[in-house]
């Protein structure tokens, strides 16, 4: 009952926060055209390079489009759904969250609720043509048994929704870190931003000293590298394609990190 009541508020913050959005209809439009040409141009940069190679260290085009869409993808879905805590700064600043810690509702809920920004669905329009393309083009091995297709469409989907789980996840580390310092990290943008950048390609490709870190440090791997090797057909081992459910404990770790912030909260007297 307490689920079904906390969804019905936030479905009520994002329609009200996409309707004041929709009062200025040209500035959302240009704000969709401006984040989709971004993207674009990331999609393009992908193109030039290998228009001098044909593989890297194993991977085709169409496999780096594959990776770049998951990326995409769970990156857009993150900052749609937790873009609150990217603007978390600013609501300690101007006593907002004060304001959120008196009210009988979920502390998170309101967060998230504050800041649904249905503009940035931009790059969403580019994830989901390189991810066509992608697939037509990549290494994937397509089975003639149902079941066998099945679990390649399972794991494209868990790479995603862990994907997007992964940095709401930093973005919630992020926010964490302002009960603190008050301000942003600057530390945290490196893992999140960088992520998204380095992330378009397979992270085997930056050695194994970048891998270890992304495997046992910040999981980037758990959503990309190593289910992709079983979505290329470069393993067999089927097991790797549950490995983004793992991104469940890594989030359960950024709760209690914003738990602990939340407890050790002192109001900044604004």
């Amino acid at each position: 009952m307490k689920i079904r009541k906390n969804l019905k508020l936030y479905f009520k913050y994002a329609s009200v926060c996409t309707q004041s959005v929709m009062q200025y209809k040209l500035s959302f439009l240009l704000m969709i055209i401006a984040r989709f040409m971004i993207a674009f141009c990331e999609l393009i940069a992908i193109q030039f390079l290998f228009s001098g190679f044909t593989q890297i260290k194993g991977y085709t085009y169409g496999d780096v489009l594959l990776c770049f869409s998951v990326i995409q993808m769970s990156f857009t879905f993150a900052e749609l759904f937790g873009n609150g805590f990217k603007a978390f700064s600013g609501m300690v600043r101007g006593g907002e969250f004060d304001r959120m810690m008196v009210r009988p509702c979920s502390l998170i809920l309101q967060v998230i609720g504050a800041r649904f920004e249905v503009g940035r669905t931009g790059p969403l329009l580019t994830a989901l043509i390189t991810l066509v393309l992608g697939i037509r083009h990549s290494q994937i091995p397509w089975k003639e048994s149902i079941p066998g297709n099945i679990m390649t469409i399972w794991t494209m989907a868990a790479m995603i929704i862990g994907g997007t789980l992964l940095f709401i996840g930093l973005f919630m580390l992020e926010a964490s870190f302002c009960f603190f310092s008050i301000e942003d990290t600057s530390l945290i943008n490196v893992l999140t931003y960088g992520a998204k950048s380095h992330g378009k390609y397979p992270i085997d490709i930056y050695g194994k000293g970048i891998l270890r870190f992304c495997t046992y440090v910040i999981p980037y791997t758990l959503i990309q590298y190593y289910p992709l090797q079983f979505l290329l057909g470069k393993t067999r081992n089927r097991y790797l394609a549950f490995y983004p459910l793992g991104i469940i404990v890594f989030l359960l770790i950024c709760y209690s990190i914003w738990r602990f912030g939340v407890k050790h909260y002192k109001s900044c007297g604004s």
